[in-house]
């Protein structure tokens, strides 16, 4: 496992209950219910537990499934996808590459025009980081994704 990553009892005191057992039991969050299915503000998504960067606004798009949807990650190095065919079904999981944090999983229908993916991800699984307050939390390299000059 990676050294970055807190161990369980330190993940238990520092996230909320949904958060843990969806980034460590694999559970979902409710549709509709959670803090960025509705969000398109500008600015990155980090994994909750890490913080490794994910996401980027400019990818977030509205699938009207309930949770947050993105067409890519910010770096593919950054996620790892795994086979899941719990509940019978066959789906593709999206998990972080350094928290192995349960993020979600990828469908293929997504904009076509971008690719054809759907990352379906849970908010609980999530930090936002606003292109305001980029610098300040130490992702300051990404902010030329959002042509800041600054």
């Amino acid at each position: 496992m990676n050294d970055n990553k807190p161990s369980k009892e330190e993940l238990k005191k520092k996230l909320t209950p949904m958060e843990y057992k969806v980034t460590q039991e694999n559970a979902t969050e409710p549709p509709f219910q959670n803090e960025y299915w509705d969000f398109f503000g500008d600015g990155i998504y980090v994994d909750v537990v890490t913080g490794e960067p994910l996401f980027s606004s400019k990818d977030k798009f509205d699938s009207s499934c309930g949770w947050p949807s993105f067409t890519q990650p910010l770096d593919r190095k950054s996620i790892k996808e795994k086979a899941d065919f719990s509940y019978n079904m066959h789906r593709i999981e999206v998990r972080s590459k350094e928290g192995d944090s349960h993020l979600g999983h990828v469908f293929t229908d997504g904009p076509i025009d971008k690719g054809g993916l759907r990352y379906c991800i849970n908010s609980a699984s999530l930090r936002f980081i606003p292109v305001d307050k980029l610098e300040e939390e130490g992702y300051g390299i990404l902010k030329s994704i959002f042509n800041t000059s600054k």
